[in-house]
Parts: C-alpha cells; sequence; structure tokens
C-alpha cells in the first residue's frame, strides 16, 4: 500500500487565546483514494462549568481522625465483626444443606427416620445465625456510638480560645496539657461557680484544670479578684484557671445545643463539661462541678507518671 502525507499550516484562533496556533492538517492518499482531515476555524463563546456537589450521605460528618480513633480505643473490634460473619455464613451454609435434606427426607418415606436428626441440625443452624445476628448487631451499634461520639469530641477540638489578647488556639491544642472544665449557663451562674472555686484553685491547677465560661446570656461575667500585696500571687493563680475565653459563640452554642438535646437536658438548664487531657470527655452534669472532687480524683500533670495514664483520669 503506497501512502503519501503532505503537510499543510492552518491558523486557528482559539477563544481562549488571543494568539495565533499553528496546527498540522494531514492528507494522504490510500488505494487510489485521498483523504484530507481538515480543521476548520471556528470562533465558540467559551462555556462557563459550575460544579454543585450536594452530599448527604450521614457519615460524611464523621471525620476520618474519628474512624481511626475508635480503631485504637476498641483495636480487637474489628476482627471480633470479621468472625461474627464468618459464622453467620458458616451457619447459613449449614441451614442451607439440611433444608435440602429435610426436603429429600419429607419427600422419600424410606428416610423419614433421618428427619428428627435433620430437624436437630437444623434447628442448630438456625440458632447459631440468630445468635451470631444479634451479636454482630449489637457490636456495630456500639461502634457507630462510639465513633459518633469521638466525631463529636472533633468537632468540640475545633472550637477557638482566647488565651490572651493576642493568642487564639483551638481546643485541641490543650491535649495532653490541660483538663479543661467548659461552664455554659447565665452569667449568674459563671460568677457562682467562680466564687465556689476559690479554696481549689491551687489543687486545680496543680491537676491542669483551665475553666472555660461561656455565658449564654451574652452577659460578660464579672470575676472579681479581691485582695491585697500578699495575695497578689494567689490572684495571678485565679488569672490563670479562669484565663480561656470562647470566640465564635455561634459555633460554641451550636455544640453545646446538640450536647443537651443527645442528654435529654432543658436548653435553658446550665451545665458543665469536663475533658480529660487527651481531649475526650470525661463528664458532664448539671449546674456547678464539684471543684473538690476534681481536686480529689485528678493525678497531678507533673511527677513520674504523668502522659501515661492519660485518659484514664476517673469519673466525677
Amino acid at each position: 500500500m503506497a501512502m503519501a502525507a503532505q503537510f499543510s499550516y492552518i491558523t486557528l484562533n482559539s477563544p481562549n487565546f488571543h494568539l495565533s496556533a499553528k496546527q498540522l492538517a494531514f492528507s494522504r492518499q490510500v488505494n487510489g483514494h485521498s483523504y484530507f482531515t481538515r480543521v476548520t476555524n471556528s470562533r465558540r463563546k467559551p462555556k462557563s462549568l459550575s460544579v454543585m456537589c450536594n452530599n448527604s450521605s450521614p457519615s460524611s460528618d464523621i471525620s476520618s481522625t474519628a474512624k481511626i480513633r475508635s480503631e485504637v480505643l476498641s483495636p480487637f473490634r474489628s476482627v471480633r465483626m470479621f468472625f461474627y460473619i464468618a459464622f453467620i455464613a458458616s451457619g447459613g451454609l449449614g441451614g442451607l444443606i439440611a433444608s435440602t435434606r429435610l426436603i429429600a427426607a419429607l419427600a422419600n418415606s424410606s428416610r423419614a427416620a433421618e428427619v428428627p436428626e435433620i430437624l436437630q441440625g437444623l434447628g442448630i443452624d438456625l440458632g447459631a445465625v440468630s445468635l451470631f445476628a444479634f451479636l454482630y448487631y449489637r457490636e456495630n451499634k456500639a461502634k457507630n456510638a462510639q465513633v459518633e461520639k469521638l466525631a463529636r469530641e472533633e468537632n468540640l477540638a475545633n472550637l477557638k480560645l482566647r488565651v490572651d489578647e493576642k493568642k487564639i488556639l483551638p481546643v485541641s491544642d490543650f491535649r495532653g496539657i490541660a483538663r479543661l472544665v467548659i461552664l455554659a449557663g447565665p452569667s449568674a451562674f459563671i460568677s457562682e461557680c467562680f466564687k465556689l472555686s476559690a479554696p481549689f484553685t491551687d489543687g486545680l491547677l496543680e491537676r491542669g484544670v483551665l475553666v472555660i465560661p461561656f455565658a449564654t446570656d451574652g452577659i460578660s461575667p464579672n470575676f472579681e479578684f479581691e485582695g491585697n500585696e500578699e495575695l497578689e500571687e494567689n490572684i495571678s493563680r485565679r488569672k490563670r484557671l479562669w484565663q480561656l475565653a470562647p470566640i465564635y459563640t455561634t459555633e460554641w452554642t451550636k455544640w453545646i445545643d446538640e450536647q443537651k438535646k443527645l442528654a435529654s437536658v432543658s436548653p435553658e438548664s446550665p451545665v458543665y463539661l469536663s475533658l480529660r487531657l487527651d481531649g475526650r470527655v470525661r463528664g458532664s452534669g448539671v449546674g456547678c462541678p464539684s471543684w473538690n472532687a476534681f481536686v480529689v480524683q485528678l493525678p497531678p500533670v507533673k511527677g513520674i507518671w504523668s502522659g501515661l495514664l492519660d485518659g484514664m483520669d476517673g469519673r466525677v
């Protein structure tokens, strides 16, 4: 087959470029027939493309970090769930085989003596399938509940706090450093908790406790640090205990309202919520927290044991 190629240059005006671009047009002959491919010069208006993403999946709110933390906290859960599925499949296969044998035995009168034995095996298979299906359902439900809880804690970790006039940090930056206690309620409730914490200031600071006061009525609580020059150091410690202030209050309000709704607590009720050193929720309740309980139950953050028992802070 004889083929000849001829090259010719044409100019193409592109809608996206003001400069002319040179391209090649090919002409060839095959078996006496001539074929010519021409690139036409067409002016087209550029089209705009808008992409709309709509992710309505409920699992989209759960971050990968929460799932990884769930695996770390329950490392053998996936193994248990795998074996539950394997046992369900094994029991289902055994039940299917027993069902075919039962049909064959019922159709053949000479095998009637085998029916009780087949029924016994079929009952065992169905019981095993039901048992392991229930265990799998319970394990999966516990897994989903744990992941959702960790996801809420991750949302809390992303909320912002004002440390001083020049420093703003997310809650996650305090992991391994401080045990945060969130107080959410009207200004009068915050002031009352402030006064009740006074005798335990030193003990709370030794245990890494820092308070986050969030006034839900929009009125800033008035912290009165009374004392003389001899108590100046004590006043400094009091200010350090209560130095954090939440910012972007809309996000804080949304998160706290979700927690109240999940706990079936009235939206108007003042609440507290304490975190472990690793950022997980340690305890919560309605009203002022028991400052004395924190001092008694929490270990100091300094010492040879600090860091080894993070997350095992006990219970209020």
